[in-house]
């Protein structure tokens, strides 16, 4: 026998045993790999499969004539996207947006964990941990109402508070000096709770005896913060960061339809309304599909570059 019939024997007994040891442990674990199955069910029918739809952006697509009888444009609908007048507000209008939640947005979470983290009468934290958690469940037209009233310029309780100090009500959600404001406040009440259940784990994770020889040591609670909490929350800081910035152009449409009007237009007109104003109610599906496509790419360009970035911090990233 030569050595190369020898070397293909063992590779291909190498594969045998491999594929045999393979299914043995799908044999032995075959319940964990059910309970994954809806999940893995959602994501193929749900967002792979859904791909195929991307094809439309480089079509002028008909509904009659179907994906595969629809004329193919190449990049038109890209170049009449750039090309459109009110496109750039728009994208500036959702980058600030997006800049503002994830300024404001990402470390409220962080903060409130800690502070919670902080509290020893545990009837005391679990009450308050249920009052932040509790406006995540509500859906934006629910919160939407409770922002408009409490908002309003007639009998909102922030006006009377304003008309108490002197001052004339302002009409916050057709201001478009205060809008974003409204937006950006209003999205971190109904999310900081849920978003600090992670680090709130993190949290749990971290030795004590590190505290215990920082308090030997003479730290207060400022420099075991600094040294200790923030340290061991770091990488877990990173991921939630890196994935966050791959939604860095998705502001919510559904805040920004419930909230908006054409009198802040000019400030609160992002993507998403734009898409559905543009896609949906004009049915030009292949020109908003492109900007869909447009707006995932850069999504996907911020988080590989964040990702080599916490990768040369030192950072594991999420790849």
């Amino acid at each position: 026998m030569t050595v190369n019939a020898i070397e293909k024997q063992h590779v291909s007994g190498m594969i045998a045993t491999s594929g045999t040891k393979r299914y043995q442990s799908i044999r032995s674990y075959w319940d964990l790999y059910l309970i994954m199955l809806p999940g893995i069910l959602y994501f193929v029918i749900y967002k792979y499969l859904p791909m195929w739809g991307i094809v439309i952006a480089f079509q002028d697509y008909s509904v009659f004539s179907g994906i595969r009888g629809s004329e193919w444009v190449g990049l038109e609908h890209f170049r009449n996207m750039f090309m459109a007048n009110d496109f750039y507000e728009i994208f500036r209008n959702t980058l600030l947006i997006s800049i503002y939640k994830l300024a404001w947005g990402f470390p409220g979470p962080i903060i409130l964990a800690i502070m919670l983290n902080e509290v020893r009468h545990m009837l005391y934290k679990r009450s308050i941990q249920t009052l932040v958690y509790l406006p995540h469940f509500l859906s934006w037209i629910i919160v939407g109402g409770i922002v408009i009233n409490v908002l309003s310029p007639s009998s909102g309780i922030v006006n009377k508070i304003i008309e108490m100090f002197g001052f004339e009500p302002i009409f916050f959600l057709a201001s478009p000096e205060w809008f974003r404001t409204v937006i950006v406040a209003s999205d971190i009440w109904k999310e900081i709770g849920w978003g600090a259940i992670i680090y709130l784990a993190a949290l749990a994770g971290i030795d004590s005896q590190l505290y215990e020889a920082a308090v030997m040591d003479g730290a207060n609670k400022w420099k075991q913060l600094i040294h200790i909490t923030l340290p061991s929350m770091l990488g877990v800081i990173v991921i939630l960061f890196l994935l966050r910035l791959g939604h860095v152009l998705d502001v919510g449409f559904e805040q920004i339809f419930v909230l908006y009007n054409p009198l802040v237009y000019e400030v609160a007109d992002v993507i998403e309304t734009y898409v559905y104003r543009v896609g949906i109610q004009q049915a030009k599906f292949s020109f908003t599909t492109a900007v869909g496509l447009f707006k995932a790419v850069i999504g996907l360009i911020l988080v590989v570059l964040a990702n080599k970035g916490a990768k040369k911090l030192g950072q594991e990233g999420l790849w």
